[in-house]
């Protein structure tokens, strides 16, 4: 299946959820079981929670200094009784920050499509996980959902900066987490691919612009915006709000913008904030540290 539309068609129906028809197409092109197909998403949750868990110590900072301890900041502002998102939006970017400071501190985390957006779902699905009380099978499953609207993105667009600016990473994660929160919350199939088109919409047009090369800034905070705006995403889908334009659709826009875009917006640190006064003040510093 090469659309979001063809999931939610066969989801339709089977009387099923979209995560049993992504699990049940993961085993049919893999030739592995159901138990094994359902093992290795397990792992990917255990370490999608432990690196939330390492996260928020606030041990985990970058080489270069530019990243570490914001996840620790934002969730003690909370605690603190001032905060101006509530609890489950200032948890649920705590967490999508305390994933990405771990990914530049070179721990071990899920690209959740890519490393650089690694902290959007797990963030998103823990936080709806604890609001709802969740068993730990819903979670998988809802993985699975987000997994399949990825490999879609992936087929007919791309999850990659370097092709298609940080629309690609951090708007793919957003709309897979968005995805992944309404089937979790019982939604619809229908809803999953509104959340997704909300989400992945607001981030059309977003370019990679590293500062220095390193997957740090601006990267990490974006994380922690998606996060959010995935949930309001799911929101509003569960709402019985819809996308005017079908995920698809979306899809194959990102995947234009990013063909237009030109490639010192693309993961190549010459253009954006990169070449700021004080990016270029950030990239001298670092120099000896940059990955691209």
């Amino acid at each position: 299946m090469r659309t979001y539309q063809q999931i939610i068609e066969k989801a339709f129906a089977n009387k099923s959820k979209v995560g049993e028809i992504v699990l049940t197409q993961e085993m049919e092109t893999t030739g592995i079981t159901r138990e094994q197909a359902i093992v290795k998403m397990t792992k990917n949750y255990q370490v999608m929670q432990e690196s939330v868990d390492q996260g928020m110590t606030g041990q985990w900072s970058s080489l270069s200094g530019l990243v570490g301890g914001d996840a620790v900041r934002l969730n003690n502002f909370r605690l603190s009784g001032k905060s101006l998102l509530g609890n489950s939006l200032n948890i649920a970017a705590a967490r999508a920050i305390a994933v990405a400071e771990v990914n530049a501190g070179m721990g071990r985390i899920v690209a959740a499509p890519t490393a650089g957006s690694c902290g959007v779902l797990p963030a998103v699905v823990l936080t709806v996980r604890d609001i709802l009380d969740s068993p730990e099978q819903d979670v998988i499953m809802a993985l699975f959902t987000a997994a399949g609207l990825g490999v879609v993105i992936a087929e007919s667009a791309s999850v990659s900066g370097a092709e298609g600016g940080c629309q690609a990473e951090i708007g793919s994660a957003a709309a897979m987490a968005a995805a992944a929160a309404v089937e979790l919350a019982g939604g619809t199939p229908e809803q999953t691919a509104d959340a997704a088109a909300l989400a992945l919409k607001s981030f059309l047009g977003l370019v990679c612009d590293p500062v220095a090369g390193l997957v740090e800034v601006p990267c990490v905070k974006r994380n922690a915006m998606a996060a959010v705006v995935s949930l309001t995403s799911a929101e509003m889908a569960l709402a019985g709000i819809k996308s005017a334009i079908p995920v698809d659709e979306v899809i194959e826009t990102m995947g234009s913008i990013g063909r237009d875009m030109p490639c010192s917006l693309k993961e190549t640190a010459q253009g954006g904030l990169a070449i700021t006064p004080t990016g270029e003040k950030i990239r001298s510093r670092t120099t000896g540290l940059t990955t691209t």
